[in-house]
């Protein structure tokens, strides 16, 4: 059911200009499917979707496809260059950086797909990572620490 969704949601954002997750939703009840607002958020994050500016002015979601070992390097890269240290509290993790760097390091930390990262949070210079057990909390910062190098 899912896949069929999320192949209706391509067909609908290549065929019509949809520039809202309502938007979205109601073309997809329309077409038969029973979402709420939270699958439709969902999906378009797992199809990765972008909001570009449509021929009026208005924004309009497309599906825009990248080369992942292009993105994993450049991930990698901010993560390194925005580092200064990091510490554990059971299940979170708090990752202090360099300033104005956390809003970039946490969505390289979420486009890199950790699965044992629940979500993330980032103010100026701090990001928090909710991580689902306290064994995979010291398995990311592993994971972390083997990306970031020396660099502490």
């Amino acid at each position: 059911m899912k896949q069929k969704r999320q192949n209706e949601i391509i067909r609908l954002i290549t065929e019509y200009e949809i520039g809202t997750q309502e938007e979205l939703a109601l073309r997809l009840r329309e077409a038969g499917f029973d979402v709420t607002q939270a699958t439709v958020s969902r999906d378009i994050r797992e199809l990765k979707l972008s909001k570009v500016q449509a021929g009026d002015g208005r924004q309009k979601y497309v599906l825009i496809r990248h080369d992942e070992s292009f993105l994993g390097d450049k991930y990698s890269r901010v993560l390194k260059e925005g580092f200064a240290s990091m510490g554990m509290a059971e299940t979170l993790i708090v990752m202090k950086t360099v300033a104005g760097m956390a809003m970039a390091v946490a969505a390289a930390l979420d486009a890199m797909k950790l699965n044992e990262i629940v979500g993330t949070i980032a103010g100026d210079d701090c990001v928090m990572m909710a991580v689902r057990t306290k064994e995979d909390t010291e398995m990311v910062m592993r994971k972390i620490e083997e990306i970031v190098g020396n660099v502490k």
